[in-house]
């Protein structure tokens, strides 16, 4: 578990209601007005964030939740702003959420039922405040009717705390979830809404409600931050910067194993080796003839370049033949630092053997589900759980690769890439990664530290190249601005 720091942190629901309980219990601050606070913070946000708008539409469920929105309701009334309030079901008596509403009414509110939906003029902005964190099943009736209304609305969202129907541990939909603009979530991130489907959060905006760091708990997770690699010493060689081997491209998928290798050349390998096949040697030398690239037919012609070696690459463009599982075979028992990925996942699937100490796993959902025997879906249900296992149970490092990506060590620490972008669903940005991370290893990065910079630099690279679009976005075009960032340049 991570040591906190509120912009970095990531919690489950359970922690963040145990978090909001301590606020009670420890500083004496009540229920009613953490909830104010919370209404005045989201607010403001609202306000900054559209400034013109003169008419809400605030869609509040029963619970807490749906207080926070009753007091935004409130504090707009009071800012001279028009409110459409439409509540779906009444808070029980007593409680913090009924007060809240109390407190919208006496600041001359009127409530609108949910099946008036006709008589409401047009907002600027919705404001979704219908579930908050503890929602873990599909929202039914008039709540699914409402999320499906507020997501055909032709007008900006801004969720509280976190858009209604979305899982805040997991990241995944049980049925439907609303759509945000924007989220203004309270006092700590939920680690929900930074993987899978987090795209549903729009901006998230945390705020702390002047709550201390000191009632922080562990946190669960652990958003990435900007870094690169510190510079060189003067009398750096290119033996002291790793060489890695990149094994694979079998008929067909060269290009596999060269981007691969040229990645790991870029992050700032010394030396980069390429065991392929002889078709691709050629054409290899000639694009790129700061690879060494050897054609290799088996095992004996393998084993002097595994000598040489500091790092293996392993799996791109390998195939499950007989040609790629001698390979795959071999190096593994070379016992060498490993960046295992594409086929030598599906090899590992096939056949599950103990895996060289220093490795690290980048398999994507798919091949996640097959490592673990389960569907795609489940491993995308909960992206958390299943990074964890395939960490422990391959006691590796692993990247659970996907919006949101997620690195998991066997001790069970996790971080989480805030970066990247759908223009990476294009092939070779896998083999990328593979090279970007066996470059950091034979630079001297242990392997979650590899991974984590790793996945942090390919995602940052991808981000600087979709600036001239998303769509037609290569592989090799992180290659340029993945230079400057591993320098801890502006790229």
């Amino acid at each position: 578990m991570s040591v906190p720091h509120r912009d970095t942190a990531l919690f489950t629901s359970a922690q963040a209601r145990a978090i909001d309980r301590r606020a009670t219990d420890e500083l004496g601050i009540p229920g009613f007005e953490l909830m104010s606070r919370a209404a005045a913070a989201a607010f403001a946000q609202l306000r900054r964030r559209w400034p013109e708008a003169g008419r809400l539409r605030i869609v509040c469920g029963a619970g807490n939740n749906g207080g926070d929105g009753y007091l935004v309701g409130r504090d707009a009334l009071a800012a001279g702003l028009q409110v459409d309030l439409v509540a779906l079901g009444e808070p029980g008596d007593g409680g913090d959420a009924a007060e809240a509403r109390q407190a919208f009414l006496d600041a001359g509110g009127i409530l609108t039922v949910a099946d008036d939906d006709e008589s409401l003029a047009s907002p600027d902005v919705i404001v979704d405040a219908i579930y908050g964190t503890g929602l873990n099943r599909a929202p039914e009736g008039e709540a699914r009717r409402a999320i499906e209304a507020i997501n055909a609305a032709d007008v900006p969202v801004f969720a509280l705390d976190i858009p209604s129907g979305l899982s805040a541990d997991t990241g995944a939909c049980p049925g439907v979830a609303v759509r945000a603009t924007a989220t203004a979530t309270f006092i700590v991130h939920k680690r929900g809404m930074h993987t899978h489907l987090a795209e549903l959060a729009g901006e998230i905006v945390l705020h702390s409600l002047g709550l201390p760091e000191s009632l922080l708990e562990p946190a669960d997770a652990t958003l990435l931050t900007p870094q690169g690699l510190p510079p060189r010493p003067r009398d750096s060689h290119k033996g002291s910067n790793g060489h890695v081997l990149a094994i694979g491209g079998d008929h067909g998928t060269g290009g596999a194993v060269r981007m691969a290798a040229e990645a790991a050349a870029r992050t700032g390998a010394g030396l980069v080796s390429v065991a392929t096949r002889e078709q691709n040697v050629l054409a290899m030398n000639a694009a790129r003839p700061e690879l060494m690239a050897h054609a290799v037919d088996g095992p004996q012609t393998l084993q002097p370049m595994l000598d040489k070696a500091t790092v293996v690459a392993l799996g791109p463009g390998l195939g499950q033949a007989a040609w790629g599982h001698a390979l795959w075979t071999t190096a593994l028992d070379a016992g060498k630092p490993t960046v295992l990925d594409a086929d030598g996942l599906n090899l590992l699937h096939a056949e599950p053997r103990v895996l060289p100490a220093r490795i690290v796993l980048t398999p994507h959902p798919g091949e996640a589900g097959r490592l673990l025997g389960v569907s795609t879906a489940e491993v995308q249900a909960d992206r958390y759980a299943a990074v964890r296992t395939l960490a422990r149970r391959f006691e590796a490092v692993v990247v659970l690769k996907g919006n949101g990506s997620l690195i998991a060590s066997p001790e069970g620490d996790v971080a989480v890439c805030p970066w990247g972008n759908p223009g990476m669903a294009s092939g070779g940005m896998g083999d990328t990664l593979t090279g970007i991370i066996a470059g950091l290893l034979g630079q001297g990065c242990d392997p979650f530290a590899a991974a984590c910079l790793g996945v942090s630099l390919h995602a940052r690279a991808a981000d600087v190249a979709a600036r001239h679009g998303e769509r037609g976005l290569l592989a090799g075009d992180l290659l340029e601005p993945l230079r400057r960032l591993v320098n801890g340049l502006e790229a």
